[in-house]
């Protein structure tokens, strides 16, 4: 009897584009595509988070009702006056991370990487050492809330006698380690890479635009050297010019993402049949 091939998701983080995963994770799961292990930074890491603890339709639901909540003034809910007060007394943070912890608190659905449906590993970055951190058990808020914890924009986060930073300073695209395990099909969600088209009005976009040079270099970089014998789909993402900060729109990016992932995916399993059929042929 044939098995069932090993699966990983792969999530990349991205800030707001984060959003569009959740379509892409419909796309997945309305074909029964179910992963054995998931894998992300930052952004990814909190919509990861929430398809391990709940690998459905329902979970996907629930990830689309926490985005599309989310406003601004949320995330990042300081005064222009305030943040200029945090340079000058020379915190390490423009802003505090208050607002994004409640984010990642309404959307994970367990309290320990233990209690999830499925394996989960979060990456951040070990701000004094400069090593990239896998966190795989444990309690996950100070995982997710490390993983998102942009350098600069939001306080470091002090956990497992670490003081850490964004995943994506190191791996925005953690694909090594869906490549590394056993697994015969990766299934990649990024959604990052347009960030370099943007305009940069802001401090906090070139901090993006800075993450996106890097990291485009060592996702293309580990795409190249993945071993013949596992399959990597890349999944499409949609274009966002919206700034870093600006979390409106998400129904649409969603649908949209939700459209292309699945017109992808259709035309993947196509490939994937006449390959088998001029096989058997043969």
């Amino acid at each position: 009897m044939r098995r069932r091939p090993r699966v990983a998701f792969v999530l990349s983080g991205g800030g707001n584009q984060g959003v569009s995963q959740v379509g892409m994770l419909r796309a997945l799961l309305e074909r029964e595509i179910l992963p054995d292990v998931v894998i992300g930074t930052s952004a990814g890491a909190l919509n990861g988070a929430a398809i391990a603890a709940r690998p459905d339709l329902a979970g996907v639901d629930h990830l689309r009702e926490v985005w599309t909540a989310i406003e601004s003034s949320a995330v990042f809910p300081q005064g222009r006056l305030a943040q200029v007060w945090n340079i000058i007394q020379r915190d390490s943070h423009l802003f505090s991370s208050d607002g994004l912890a409640d984010i990642i608190t309404r959307a994970r659905r367990a309290e320990r990487f233990e209690d999830l449906a499925l394996p989960l590993r979060v990456i951040a970055t070990d701000l004094d050492s400069g090593e990239e951190v896998v966190f795989a058990r444990g309690p996950l808020q100070p995982a997710l809330l490390a993983s998102a914890a942009l350098p600069g924009i939001f306080p470091p986060v002090e956990h497992d006698e670490r003081r850490l930073i964004d995943g994506g300073v190191v791996n925005n695209v953690p694909l090594w380690h869906a490549l590394s395990g056993p697994v015969d099909r990766v299934y990649v969600c990024n959604v990052s890479g347009e960030l370099a088209s943007r305009a940069t009005r802001s401090p906090l976009d070139v901090v993006m635009r800075a993450f996106t040079i890097s990291r485009n270099q060592r996702f293309r970089l580990e795409l190249r050297h993945a071993p013949p014998s596992v399959e990597v789909v890349d999944l499409p993402r949609p274009a966002d010019g919206r700034e870093v900060s600006d979390f409106s729109g998400s129904d649409a990016l969603i649908d949209e993402a939700y459209r292309l992932a699945s017109r992808a995916l259709d035309d993947h399993d196509d490939r994937r049949r006449r390959r088998f059929f001029r096989r058997r042929v043969a």
